[in-house]
């Protein structure tokens, strides 16, 4: 679907992005992540163009985008910022409408859409006359997720979506997030360097530092397997959490016999069934199975 090829940003001697390669298969979500300055979001912003490389290749669908207008190949990328990017003297509606308006839908078309969105992002139709400023946070990002998904591009890019968002809202939202449909038949690159995030919400990822890719792999990879020093010490604060929410029970299926599995997916991760088990009591059958199965699994993939 993606293909980044041998791609690098200078400015002057500063060398931004260097030499990166990655590839993003179809509806797949990766995660750059990396610290302040690791080159994430000038890798980002070379994928729909708003910075122009200095070297290398970028391809979307086997198409060269270098060789796109920029303005045709935006219209099949949505864009999600930071600060979300609502213009402030735009109500809900004006501000999720603009890319149909772009694309000259009729109105009708556009107002099914824009509450088709609204519905699933569990916004209210009383707030489509709000102005950015009246709504909260959590809200304002909504609107900026809708605005991005309201001509359904095959393409999301995130920069750092919900960085400016508090820990209680910022959990609801990876929430509806994983859950929202419209996202699953995406393909997604986001920026963050909010490490429980990446793991979160990523299938693979991409870690940066110094504008190289460090190494590239599954949240399971870059933990169990690590390539070298700067990868463990970067993932080790944060460890053991890291680690319940990479391993899932599909990975232990072989190690649990006992373990009562009603209610939970093959896909819940280890932190998931934890988590609901220490709000139903712990009352399960095979909960310390549970835990040494993960124990040798890890031990297993570290080995």
């Amino acid at each position: 679907m993606i293909l980044v090829r041998s791609l690098s940003k200078h400015f002057g001697k500063v060398k931004a992005v260097d030499d990166i390669s990655f590839e993003v298969a179809e509806q797949e979500t990766m995660i750059l992540l990396g610290t302040s300055g690791s080159g994430k979001t000038t890798t980002l912003k070379m994928l729909n163009r708003l910075i122009e490389p200095t070297n290398g290749s970028i391809f979307i669908n086997d198409i060269n985008i270098l060789k796109q207008q920029p303005e045709i190949l935006r219209r099949g990328i949505g864009y999600v910022l930071q600060n979300n990017g609502l213009f402030p003297h735009y109500t809900v509606e004006e501000n999720i409408s603009v890319v149909p308006q772009l694309l000259k839908w009729d109105k009708k078309k556009t107002h099914h859409r824009v509450s088709e969105l609204l519905e699933k992002l569990h916004l209210t139709k009383s707030q489509l006359q709000a102005y950015p400023n009246e709504l909260s946070g959590g809200q304002q990002q909504r609107v900026g997720l809708a605005r991005a998904l309201v001509a359904d591009p095959p393409v999301l890019l995130m920069d750092e979506p919900f960085g400016a968002l508090d820990n209680v809202t910022k959990a609801s939202i990876h929430a509806e997030f994983k859950a929202l449909d419209e996202l699953k038949k995406k393909t997604i690159i986001m920026v963050t360097h909010d490490v429980q995030e990446a793991f979160e919400l990523g299938d693979r990822i991409c870690l940066m530092d110094a504008g190289k890719i460090v190494q590239q792999g599954t949240p399971a990879e870059l933990l169990f397997q690590p390539k070298n020093k700067f990868v463990r010490d970067f993932l080790n604060e944060q460890r053991l959490q890291l680690e319940f929410k990479s391993v899932t029970l599909k990975d232990l299926k072989h190690q649990l016999k006992k373990f009562d599995h009603n209610g939970f997916e093959p896909d819940a991760s280890v932190w998931f069934v934890l988590e609901k088990l220490k709000q139903d009591g712990g009352k399960v059958v095979g909960f310390e199975e549970l835990i040494s199965a993960f124990y040798y699994y890890k031990k297993q993939q570290s080995a």
